[in-house]
């Protein structure tokens, strides 16, 4: 890795829906080294992969093969149990592939909290009771662990929860 001073990261990941039994999930990251955008499009309601693409503007470690060809080999699998594996053995997991891997994986992880909003609904309002309700959310999935600021290592919610391997 470059020797900075300075380093910055934008991670941004949103889902909408385009058409009525499909959604697109887009996960950008624009950081001091690298610039990247990852689109999935999703058959509902079987949570199917029917499209992908990806582009990198710039990256320290670029993918030998273009981009959007690795994206396209996560096409027919299903966002569920087993996908993280399912795509880091279809993109790779050298240091040139590891980023795309983990940004189709939070575009597949935004997919499923789309249709997890009307849970979080009924957390409660007190300080401790949120606090709790977000703990056991993370303990009862543990792909949630390390996904955003809230629940990252040293994070209050997910104190004493074993990161997953």
């Amino acid at each position: 890795m470059p020797d900075i001073l300075i380093f910055s990261r934008i991670r941004s990941t949103f889902v909408e829906h385009v058409e009525e039994n499909r959604l697109r999930a887009v996960c950008q990251l624009n950081d001091t080294l690298t610039e990247a955008t990852v689109e999935v499009l999703v058959k509902i309601p079987e949570l199917e992969i029917v499209d992908a693409k990806a582009g990198i503007v710039r990256a320290v470690s670029r993918p030998k093969e273009d981009e959007t060809q690795l994206a396209k080999k996560v096409i027919g699998i299903r966002i569920g149990p087993g996908m993280k594996k399912i795509i880091r053995g279809l993109i790779g997991e050298g240091d040139e592939t590891k980023q795309l891997a983990f940004m189709i994986e939070e575009c597949c992880n935004a997919v499923i909290l789309s249709f997890t909003k009307d849970v979080l609904l009924q957390r409660p309002e007190d300080k401790r009771g949120k606090r709790d309700f977000y703990r056991n959310m993370v303990k009862e999935n543990i792909r949630l662990y390390n996904r955003c600021a809230a629940f990252a290592p040293g994070s209050p919610l997910v104190e004493g929860i074993e990161p997953p391997t």
